[in-house]
């Protein structure tokens, strides 16, 4: 073979392998570039509760194990629960933990709240100076309102619709007692539990509180002790619910649902029936028997 003829062989089978790696390289299936991996997204929910759960520490515990289960991020607005309430049936939380049962009745009957439930109650006391200069210690809370009304004893109260404030004007009035009539040593705080039992120990005078803020807050206020306990009147039961998804926009009614089964949960529970034990000696909440 001439060496011409050679060359020009090699010429064109090498064109025709490198067309042939093209056309191999073109049939191969492209790559896709790797998937950035997927995050859930976090979606505020907002709890409108008593600022007795606040005060207590309770929902330091429960809220960031909450979170950890689940991809909401709870914003809590601790206020009384008639204002919490409010909220609720203007659409302007999503879920609730309040301690009313008569007025959370009504938010249910109107159809503003759904999935009420009960979770865990304590008990209302009546603190005060330890000198006690309505001897009202171990009396019952009959005796006791009234002997503070008629010795014009500085009485402090939370004076702002919550459940506390509630429940006070409940025993004023089964004791056919008008409190503004003790004038000036009657004291309206218009504030939460914490800050009203503060001004109560400052001012020397008596206060309904639950138990939980109180043994939370007792070691600020060694000069105040617990006077009146026990009576079956000073129940303190709390509900949880979801604020009806169905009656107002933008409701997250999924995040509701949610924090309503993760409160009645067996794990949650343990925590509740605990809380307190190690620092108080005994818990500040009880759960109902099953």
């Amino acid at each position: 073979m001439k060496l011409k003829q050679f060359l020009s062989i090699l010429i064109v089978l090498t064109f025709a392998f490198i067309a042939g790696c093209s056309d191999s390289a073109s049939n191969e299936p492209k790559k896709k570039p790797a998937e950035k991996p997927k995050t859930e997204e976090q979606t505020d929910l907002i709890l409108a509760t008593t600022t007795s759960t606040q005060d207590s520490g309770l929902l330091d515990v429960l809220l960031p194990e909450f979170e950890k289960e689940n991809t909401y991020k709870v914003k809590t607005i601790a206020v009384g629960t008639g204002q919490a309430l409010e909220m609720g049936t203007r659409g302007e939380a999503d879920v609730l933990l309040v301690h009313a049962p008569e007025a959370e009745q009504k938010i249910v009957d109107s159809g503003d709240a759904i999935n009420r439930q009960k979770v865990m109650y304590n008990d209302f006391i009546i603190v005060g100076p330890k000198e006690d200069p309505a001897k009202i210690k171990g009396t019952t809370v009959a005796e006791a309102v009234s002997k503070i009304s008629e010795s014009k004893a500085v009485f402090v109260s939370r004076g702002d619709d919550s459940g506390t404030h509630k429940k006070e004007l409940e025993l004023w009035k089964k004791s056919s007692i008008d409190p503004k009539g003790m004038g000036e040593t009657y004291i309206e705080a218009g504030q939460g539990m914490g800050a009203t039992l503060q001004i109560a120990s400052e001012k020397k005078g008596y206060v309904l509180t639950d138990r939980a803020t109180f043994l939370a807050q007792q070691k600020n206020m060694p000069d105040t002790e617990i006077l009146v306990e026990g009576d079956e009147s000073l129940l303190n039961i709390y509900h949880v619910m979801q604020v009806n998804d169905e009656k107002h926009d933008k409701i997250n009614a999924d995040g509701a649902k949610a924090f309503v089964e993760f409160m009645l949960a067996d794990k949650t529970k343990d925590i509740i029936k605990e809380f307190g034990v190690d620092e108080y000696g005994e818990p500040l909440f009880f759960l109902f028997e099953e």
